[in-house]
């Protein structure tokens, strides 16, 4: 978001300016209660304050008050209807929250008041690959590279249009500008590999994550994006600061992602069958979201729980978690250990899309079910070995997420002390214009 205090001739309102100064100062530290306290004082002394109204709706985007931030920042842009970063910021909110057509109004009504802005051509270029318009959307993004040709965030997604339109080798081409524009940035070599194994070339994906990975040889990702394509030392999980690394880069823009981009179903699937796991009229539950994320499930598991709790690797996603205010508690702690260390603490247990990072899952299935109650309900997501393929085991995909057998999923939870009441396939989401199959598992501690 674009925290620039509006231009004014006004001299008179010194303390106003210093107390907005402090409080974007406090809101880009995250200190978001201390600085939301002191727009709201400079607005109560000043209602039609500009900036104040536009940094308060920005803040309240940030902690998921997307409705709220809109009218703001709409009232700022009427009042300083001059000033390009309001309308930006505005349409930055309408992107997130999914209604792209005010979006785009309002990123050409920016462009309108400053014509040479390439962050603004790129934001607009998203807005028109979701709605897919898919010219204006390469249009935007050239332009943008036109403006600032050094850039690689337009590269890089005018090669994720291509890809989305089937045109890998001109994905390809412009992912490879941008690691020629900037050579150690990670985007566009993950973007590259990605586009390569796409189209089946898997060998060639691994060779651009080995050149990564000795380029920058303490790069997490890297690494376990060349086991994943390469088969070498694929490690039986994900290490916890691939996750890490990986999760906090896109936390901005994980929710976006996956349920505009993605069609992402697993937060609903897993509180359905929880849902129907529970006995009717069954008590508020002590609930666990293992590997929370940015909370998407917090606002479906709220209902049915007394409290509820999160954890998760990535700090990022926890501050998003914890704008939505559905969790009673929310920790930075890896979930085996974060359930090993509370035994008998919760009724439920659920796990959306999370344990895909693991490909061994007797140690986490046996630190669930040490966490649950009598009775307790573990739910969760993976996704499926092919139909046809042995069942037993687990295996990476190139995408670096695991997938496991039907078989291996209901050993490993018997081993562990459960029974189990169900394993269902489902879509979980899509993926390069194809459903990502799935399990949804439901077990139960004795």
């Amino acid at each position: 978001m674009t925290t620039t205090p509006s231009p004014s001739d006004d001299t008179s309102e010194v303390t106003v300016t210093q107390a907005l100064a402090y409080a974007v100062q406090l809101q880009q530290a995250n200190q978001l209660d201390a600085a939301e306290l002191l727009y709201t004082r400079i607005l109560e002394a000043l209602p039609e304050q500009p900036d104040a109204l536009h940094f308060l709706g920005v803040l309240q985007h940030q902690r998921g008050h997307s409705d709220t931030a809109i009218a703001l920042i709409a009232q700022a842009c009427t009042l300083i209807p001059n000033h390009p970063d309001c309308h930006i910021n505005l349409g930055n909110v309408l992107a997130d929250t999914g209604r792209l057509p005010e979006a785009s109004t309002a990123y050409r009504r920016a462009l309108e008041l400053d014509p040479e802005r390439s962050d603004v051509f790129n934001n607009l270029g998203v807005v028109f690959k979701m709605l897919g318009r898919w010219e204006e959307a390469e249009a935007s993004y050239l332009r943008a590279i036109e403006i600032s040709p050094d850039g690689t965030s337009a590269y890089n997604n005018l090669g994720l249009l291509h890809a989305t339109r089937g045109r890998i080798k001109e994905a390809i081409h412009y992912y490879c500008l941008s690691i020629a524009k900037m050579p150690g940035h990670p985007d566009a070599r993950r973007l590259l590999g990605i586009a390569y194994y796409t189209l089946g070339r898997t060998r060639e994906a691994a060779e651009v994550f080995r050149q990564w990975r000795e380029a920058e040889p303490d790069s997490p990702v890297a690494r376990h994006m060349h086991a994943a394509c390469s088969g070498e030392d694929v490690p039986e999980r994900a290490a916890d600061d691939y996750v890490e690394q990986t999760f906090d880069r896109f936390a901005d823009s994980f929710d976006k992602q996956l349920q505009l981009n993605l069609a992402y179903r697993a937060p609903e699937l897993v509180a359905e069958a929880l849902a129907r796991a529970l006995p009717a009229g069954a008590a508020p539950l002590d609930i666990l979201d293992a590997g929370c994320g940015t909370g998407l499930c917090g606002p479906l598991l709220r209902p049915l729980a007394r409290r509820l709790s999160g954890a998760d690797l990535s700090g990022g996603m926890l501050a998003k978690a914890e704008a939505r205010q559905c969790y009673d508690l929310l920790l930075k702690e890896e979930l085996t250990a974060f359930m090993a260390a509370r035994p008998a603490s919760f009724d439920a247990i659920i796990s959306a899309d999370t344990l895909v990072y693991f490909g061994a899952l007797e140690a986490v299935c046996t630190a669930a079910r040490q966490a649950l109650r009598p009775q307790g309900l573990f739910v969760f997501t993976v996704e499926q070995l092919p139909p046809g393929t042995d069942q037993t085991g687990f295996r990476i995909n190139p995408h670096g997420r695991y997938a496991h057998g039907r078989d291996y999923l209901e050993s490993s939870l018997l081993a562990a002390g459960f029974s189990v009441r169900s394993i269902e396939a489902a879509d979980l989401r899509n993926e390069g214009g194809e459903p990502v199959t799935g399990w949804v598992v439901t077990a139960a501690a004795p």
